[in-house]
């Protein structure tokens, strides 16, 4: 091992020059956007090579690792069916399978036996084709039942195919059609479906195209260019089934446009027109729509008005108000009830409210754990009286329930299963808070097994994101059960930059405020330690994308804190990628990073910028991954990142990058396959530790 040596990226200094300030940028040769430049294939296979040399010593714990995490999960596992038209939808694994296989029969029957698309197959056709990667990421069926459209990806590159199957006959239609988003709707003649078409170097989702299934794919007509490279544009049919809806939105703008359904001909006409910093949902139902905003409303609120009053705020009727301290997260419509989702101290909470009686208090349907996850299921059927909505917590394996809102009384009608002895009493979750710097209070939700916890004395693992306020959900994955049965505690850190407590909570951490993030993250991390979470000597941080910005930060500003630092698809190089706007989603995020082009902005970015803040120091040990055809974070910017600490480190260190040649930004593909990098990630933390 001590004879190993890493590889060594060649240097070529090169100048760049933003607002009058130069950097150096001695890696930027390694970015190469046809992925065929054979030096830097060369380098990846170079440190593919030494990866996989340093951690061939623990080759028979990853093995046991990867045998212990895929035995829990069930071989023939199925998804509860939802009802949609005349048919039951269901997804299920079958026993070997890698990919799932979609299939429906009729509401109330014991079995559905109809395949409708079985993925394992267009998987092995896609292998005999030389891919290794492939993803359905979206299907949906005609409101006749018997059209199939669906979207796949053959590079993990999140660049769609769209193509139709016949589901009388059985048979795929030659209507193809390439560079689309995943984003599609059908029309309710049962012909016409909307698509978006991506740039195909940006990969920006911006012209929406109508398509009859049977005509040539040169005559489909385009219904809606979106000029502005900041909005994001996506494609879907009401619930109602009264209109395609063609979403526009940005960070923190958004506006709607209708067509509808039973005209695709027409073109669309603009629900609400886009203002600076008002974004907004719709929901519709009988004629009325609801809708989730913004305005006048940090937190959200709802809002309702008549069809015949588009693009009127006068008309609005306010449903439920602005609340200081809960966030209006999502809401469903029901002919008879409103279904709100909110947010109340980080914790959501579900609230269900006759539409009869809008104004009063409603329901709230009860959780049992201090730090859980609940959200709305799919529930397409407008008129029911049943909700379905999915509950989970750190302890709680993923469980659907239905709740009765007539009784206000909920069954559960399927827990994901753990296969093997897992006993959810064995296993402890608390919530609990900590004060960061400047005196916020930062949730952090944790979970470990008291038989084996010895105060001060566990390893610890931190994981975290905090970025586009997405909250990190504190949800229950039984991979971290192999951490936990060896005595781990594994907490998140709910940092600014969610919206876990709030829209506020997103706004302290993002622009020329996102140093809050990793404060709150490296305060979490003494607090925990202190309260005896954790050894001081033991502890491991993990995030990936936007939560592997974090990583890069910490492992800068506090390397001695952790004994290793797992970084996933890391976006590392913020500075060079925001001043880029040819890569995907560089536009689309001045809103949540800053426009580097402007002189605070630029200086902001860069003083925290993991690439261009790497200097000669100590760093911990680190494992970072990458996959060559990613589209949201480059595989040049983890590629870089590590060639400069490899060369101004000074320690001794383990640095490993991970990448895989045949996906993208979320790894493989495969339902087994994908956790062969879990197992490697957990060897790696394991072998680390030092021996009892």
């Amino acid at each position: 091992m001590a004879d190993l040596k890493p590889p060594v990226a060649e240097q070529v200094p090169r100048t760049l020059v933003v607002n009058g300030l130069q950097r150096q940028d001695e890696y930027y040769w390694l970015r190469d956007d046809e992925r065929n430049d054979p030096a830097m294939l060369a380098l990846l296979d170079a440190e593919n090579q030494y990866t996989q040399a340093m951690m061939a010593p623990s080759q028979v714990l990853q093995d046991q690792l990867f045998t212990e995490i895929t035995a829990r999960f069930a071989d023939d596992d199925k998804t509860i069916p939802v009802t949609q038209g005349a048919y039951a939808y269901h997804r299920e694994f079958q026993a070997g399978g890698e990919y799932p296989v979609y299939l429906r029969g009729f509401p109330g029957a014991a079995e559905a036996k109809e395949v409708i698309l079985d993925v394992n197959q267009l998987a092995q056709a896609n292998l005999l084709r030389g891919g290794e990667y492939y993803q359905v990421s979206n299907w949906s069926v005609s409101s006749g039942d018997n059209l199939l459209a669906f979207t796949e990806d053959t590079l993990g590159r999140r660049q769609y195919t769209l193509r139709f199957k016949d589901l009388q006959s059985g048979e795929f239609l030659s209507d193809q059609i390439t560079d689309v988003s995943s984003s599609i709707a059908w029309a309710q003649d049962n012909k016409t479906l909307f698509y978006v078409k991506i740039d195909p170097q940006t990969l920006l989702p911006y012209r929406v195209y109508r398509h009859v299934v049977g005509t040539p794919i040169e005559t489909d007509q385009l219904v809606y260019e979106e000029a502005d490279h900041s909005f994001s544009t996506s494609v879907y049919t009401t619930r109602s089934k009264a209109y395609v809806v063609i979403s526009l939105s940005s960070t923190d703008s958004s506006e709607i446009r209708l067509i509808d359904s039973l005209k695709p001909q027409r073109g669309p006409v603009v629900f609400l027109t886009r203002e600076a910093k008002h974004e907004y949902r719709i929901r519709h139902v009988a004629g009325t729509f609801y809708i989730l905003t913004n305005w006048q409303a940090s937190n959200f609120r709802l809002i309702k008005v008549e069809e015949q009053h588009l693009n009127n705020k006068s008309a609005w009727q306010e449903v439920l108000a602005h609340r200081e301290h809960v966030l209006l997260q999502d809401a469903e419509v029901f002919s008879d009830y409103l279904v709100m989702n909110e947010r109340v101290s980080g914790l959501p909470v579900l609230r269900v409210m006759s539409r009869a009686e809008e104004q009063g208090p409603g329901r709230l349907i009860e959780f049992p754990d201090p730090a859980y996850s609940a959200r709305l299921h799919s529930n397409p059927e407008v008129n029911s009286r049943r909700l379905r909505y999915v509950y989970s917590s750190l302890t709680t394996p993923e469980s659907v329930f239905e709740y009765d809102m007539d009784r206000g009384t909920s069954q559960l009608l399927k827990q994901d299963p753990v296969v093997g002895a897992f006993d959810a009493s064995l296993y402890k979750s608390e919530r609990i808070m900590i004060t960061a710097r400047d005196g916020a209070q930062v949730p952090v939700s944790l979970v470990y097994r008291p038989d084996l916890f010895s105060r001060g004395n566990n390893p610890l693992y931190l994981n975290a994101y905090g970025a586009y306020g997405f909250a990190s959900e504190p949800t229950f994955r039984s991979l971290r059960l192999s951490l936990l049965d060896r005595g781990f505690v594994f907490a998140i850190a709910h940092v600014r930059g969610g919206d876990e407590m709030g829209r506020d909570w997103y706004e302290q951490g993002r622009l020329l405020q996102k140093r809050n993030t990793f404060w709150d993250f490296i305060d979490a991390t003494d607090q925990l330690v202190a309260l005896g979470y954790g050894d001081k000597q033991k502890v491991f941080a993990m995030g990936g994308s936007a939560g592997g910005l974090l990583m890069g930060v910490i492992a800068n500003e506090a390397p001695e804190k952790y004994l290793g630092i797992i970084a996933h698809v890391p976006f590392v190089d913020v500075v060079t990628t925001m001043l880029d706007e040819s890569i995907p989603l560089t536009v689309g995020e001045f809103s949540e990073w800053g426009n580097p082009q402007e002189l605070d902005y630029y200086k902001y970015m860069l003083s925290y910028s993991p690439y261009d803040q790497v200097t000669a120091q100590d760093y911990p040990n680190m494992l970072v991954t990458t996959g060559l055809h990613d589209s949201q974070v480059q595989y040049f910017e983890p590629l870089k990142w590590v060639s400069r600490l490899r060369r101004l480190k000074t320690d001794n260190h383990r640095l490993l990058l991970d990448i895989n040649m045949d996906s993208g930004h979320g790894g493989a593909s495969g339902r087994y396959t994908r956790y062969q990098t879990d197992a490697r990630e957990y060897a790696f933390v394991l072998d680390l530790l030092p021996a009892e």
